[in-house]
């Protein structure tokens, strides 16, 4: 139960190909491509941010 089989990616694949056209595709996929870099990009920002506080709460506990 759960995991998408090739028969059901199938059928979304050609689901999606009746609804938005071969031309539409293309652009669909490069906007979701877009999102997704745009996500991981704010993603590893707030990592980077989340290590910098770390670091200074780990050097202000040795300070003191």
């Amino acid at each position: 139960m759960g995991g998408l089989g090739f028969q059901e990616i199938l059928l979304i694949a050609i689901v999606i190909l009746v609804l938005f056209g071969a031309r539409k595709i293309p652009e669909f996929m490069k906007g979701l491509g877009k999102g997704i870099s745009e996500f991981n990009n704010a993603r590893d920002t707030e990592r980077a941010k989340e290590d910098e506080a770390e670091k200074k709460k780990e050097e202000a506990k040795k300070a003191n």
